[in-house]
C-alpha cells in the first residue's frame, strides 16, 4: 500500500488525504479506510457517556428521598412525589428533546445545549446540599445558609435543568430506534431487546453499588457533588468523540404529525353533524384529505396502525407504577428498616441491586429457553404471556411489600443514623424485604424486552422510531401515575396511608390497595392479550407494506405535477400515486 500525502487547494476546497492500493496491473485505486477502528471508537465513547449519564441520574435519584426529608424537611409522600416527578420527566424528555433536535436546532446544536443544561442543573444540586452552616459562622456566632425559598428554587431548577439534559444525552447519543434490525426474526429481535436491557442493567448494578454508599455513608450532604464530576467526564467525552457520538435513527412519521391526526380527527368528528354528511369506517378517516382532513392517506393509516397498540401501552401505565416503588414506597420501607449488618450500614440504595438480579439472571436463561424452543422447531412461549406473568409479578411484589409492612411494624423500635440525623426505625433487618424487590426484578425481565418486541414487530419500518417514543410516554406517565396515587391516597386517608412516620399509620393498606389494582390490570390485560399473540404475520405484512411504500415513494421527486405532491413534507396518499 501506497499512502499519497496531497496538500493545498483545488478549487477552494482542501485536498484530504487518500490511501490508495496498487493492482496486480500497475493502476492505482483508492483504498477504502477502515471503519472498524472508528466503530470502536464510537462505542467505547458511548459506553463512557452512557455510564455518566446513569451515574448522574441515579446519583440523584437513589437518595432524593433521603436528602428530601432530612435536609429539606419534607414529609414522606411530598419526597416521594418529588422523585417520582423527576423520574418520569427524565423519561419524557427524551422523545421531546429528540423531536425538538430533528425538527428545529438540529442534533449536534441540541446536544451541546442539553449538555450545558446538564451542567447548569447537576452544578445547581450540590449548593443546595452544601453544609453552609459548618462553615460559615461570623464573628458573633451566626450561622450563615440558605433561605428556605432559595434553596428550594435552586433545587427545582436544578432537577428540571438536569431532566433536559439527560433527555438530551438519551435521545441523541444512544437512542434505541436508531438500531437498525430490519431483516430479522421474531427471535433475533427478542435476543437483541434480551441483551440491550440486560446491558443497561448490569451498568446500573454498577452505578448503584458505587454510588449508594459514597453518598449516604461518605459524603453525607456534599453526595451530590457526585453528579457533578460526573457531568464533567460526560462533555470531556462528548468534546474528544464530537460527530462521532451521534447515531441518527431512521426517519419516520413523526410525533407532531401522529398528534395533529388525532386532533383532526376530534375536529372533523365534531363538524361532521354539521357541514359534512357520510360514514366513514374509521373516525381516524376523517382527517383524511379526501374527506374534508389535512392530513394524506399515508399518515392516517400508520396512526390507525398505532391505535392498535395503544390498550398495551396503556396497561403499563399501572404497572410502571408498580416499579416506581422501588425509588418511593419500599425505600420508605427500607430506610425505616435496620440497616446494621455486622457493624456495617448498608447503603438504602443498595437494595435496589437485589431487584436488578433477576434482570441479570433471566435474560440469559429467557434467551437459552428461546435458542431450545428454536432449535427443536417449536413455537416459544408469545411475549403477551411474559407480559401477563410479569405484571402478576407485579402484584404479587405490591402484597408481598403490604405483608412485610405489617410484619416489620411488630418489631420493637431502635435508633438509626442516617445523614447525621439520628432516626427512629424498626429493628427488623432490611434483608427480610428482599422478596418484594425479586418478584418486581422478575417482572421487569419478562414485561419490559416483551413491550419492545411487540411495539417494534406490529409495525411497519417507518413507524417503529414512533412506536418506541409512544412506549416511553406511557412508561414516563407511569411515573406520574405513581405520584398521583401517591398524593390521592394520602389525601382521602387523611395521610394514615401514606404516613411522615411508618409505625404510627397504615401503609400496608396502600400497598394492599395497589395489588389490587395491579390485580385487576393483569386481568384486563390477560383478556386483550389474544390481540398480540402472534407476530410473524403482523411482521411479515408490514414489511411487506413498507417495501411497497418505499418503492411508490421513490418516485415522489418525478411527481412535481397536478399538485400530486404533498408540499407540506409528508408521505404522498398512496391513491394519488397510483
Amino acid at each position: 500500500m501506497v499512502a499519497l500525502n496531497i496538500s493545498g487547494l483545488h478549487n477552494g476546497c482542501p485536498l484530504r488525504r487518500l490511501s490508495t492500493t496498487r493492482r496486480p496491473s500497475g493502476m492505482v485505486t483508492p483504498f477504502k479506510p477502515r471503519k472498524n477502528r472508528k466503530k470502536l471508537q464510537v462505542i467505547i465513547c458511548i459506553l463512557f457517556v452512557e455510564l455518566f449519564e446513569r451515574f448522574t441520574f441515579f446519583g440523584i435519584v437513589c437518595n432524593m428521598i433521603l436528602f428530601c426529608t432530612i435536609k429539606l424537611g419534607y414529609h414522606n409522600y411530598q419526597a416521594a412525589t418529588v422523585n417520582l416527578c423527576f423520574v418520569g420527566a427524565s423519561t419524557l424528555t427524551p422523545v421531546l428533546v429528540g423531536w425538538f433536535a430533528e425538527t428545529c436546532l438540529g442534533r449536534t446544536k441540541v446536544l451541546y445545549l442539553c449538555a450545558l443544561l446538564h451542567f447548569i442543573g447537576t452544578a445547581m444540586l450540590p449548593v443546595v446540599a452544601f453544609p453552609f452552616e459548618d462553615f460559615y459562622i461570623d464573628t458573633h456566632n451566626t450561622i450563615h445558609q440558605l433561605e428556605p425559598r432559595v434553596q428550594h428554587v435552586l433545587f427545582y431548577t436544578g432537577l428540571l435543568a438536569a431532566a433536559l439534559g439527560i433527555g438530551g444525552f438519551r435521545a441523541i447519543l444512544c437512542p434505541l430506534g436508531a438500531y437498525h434490525l430490519q431483516g430479522y426474526n421474531q427471535h433475533q429481535i427478542l435476543s437483541f431487546f434480551n441483551w440491550f436491557y440486560w446491558l443497561v442493567n448490569l451498568n446500573s448494578t454498577v452505578v448503584f453499588l458505587g454510588i449508594s454508599y459514597i453518598q449516604q455513608s461518605v459524603g453525607k450532604n456534599l453526595g451530590f457533588l457526585i453528579p457533578f464530576t460526573s457531568v464533567l467526564l460526560a462533555l470531556i467525552a462528548i468534546h474528544m468523540a464530537r460527530n462521532n457520538l451521534i447515531f441518527r435513527p431512521k426517519k419516520g412519521s413523526s410525533l407532531l404529525t401522529t398528534l395533529g391526526v388525532f386532533l383532526n380527527s376530534l375536529k372533523m368528528c365534531c363538524l361532521r353533524y354539521r357541514h359534512l354528511s357520510g360514514d366513514v369506517a374509521n373516525w381516524l378517516d376523517r382527517a383524511k384529505e379526501n374527506n374534508g382532513g389535512c392530513y394524506s392517506e399515508t399518515s392516517v393509516e400508520n396512526v390507525k396502525i398505532l391505535v392498535k397498540l395503544f390498550p398495551l401501552f396503556g396497561l403499563q401505565l399501572l404497572y410502571r407504577a408498580c416499579i416506581t416503588q422501588i425509588p418511593s414506597g419500599y425505600y420508605l420501607q427500607i430506610m425505616h428498616s435496620h440497616l446494621n449488618f455486622n457493624g456495617f450500614l448498608l447503603p438504602i440504595a443498595a437494595m435496589n441491586v437485589i431487584s436488578i438480579l433477576p434482570l441479570l439472571i433471566f435474560a440469559p436463561l429467557l434467551e437459552f429457553v428461546n435458542t431450545c424452543y428454536q432449535s427443536s422447531n417449536k413455537t416459544p412461549p408469545s411475549p403477551a404471556k411474559f407480559i401477563t406473568m410479569g405484571h402478576a409479578c407485579a402484584a404479587l411484589s405490591a402484597l408481598a411489600a403490604g405483608i412485610a409492612e405489617i410484619h416489620r411494624k411488630d418489631y420493637p423500635q431502635v435508633e438509626q443514623t442516617l445523614s447525621g440525623t439520628v432516626l427512629q426505625v424498626s429493628s427488623m433487618a432490611c434483608f427480610q424485604l428482599t422478596p418484594q424487590y425479586i418478584l418486581l426484578g422478575i417482572a421487569e425481565a419478562f414485561v419490559t424486552p416483551a413491550c419492545s418486541l411487540i411495539s417494534f414487530c406490529l409495525t411497519p419500518s417507518n413507524l417503529r422510531g414512533i412506536s418506541l417514543h409512544f412506549l416511553s410516554l406511557f412508561y414516563g406517565g407511569g411515573c406520574f401515575l405513581g405520584a398521583l396515587l401517591i398524593q390521592f391516597f394520602y389525601v382521602v386517608s387523611g395521610g394514615n396511608f401514606y404516613p411522615n412516620t411508618l409505625s404510627n399509620g397504615n401503609m400496608e393498606r396502600f400497598f394492599f390497595m395497589l395489588a389490587m389494582l395491579m390485580a385487576v390490570n393483569t386481568l384486563v390485560f390477560w383478556k386483550l392479550s389474544y390481540r398480540y399473540t402472534d407476530l410473524s404475520f403482523e411482521l411479515d405484512k408490514g414489511t411487506r407494506q413498507s417495501h411497497l411504500d418505499e418503492k411508490l415513494l421513490q418516485y415522489k421527486a418525478c411527481l412535481r405535477f397536478y399538485d400530486t405532491v404533498d408540499r407540506c413534507g409528508t408521505s404522498a396518499s398512496l391513491e394519488m400515486i397510483l
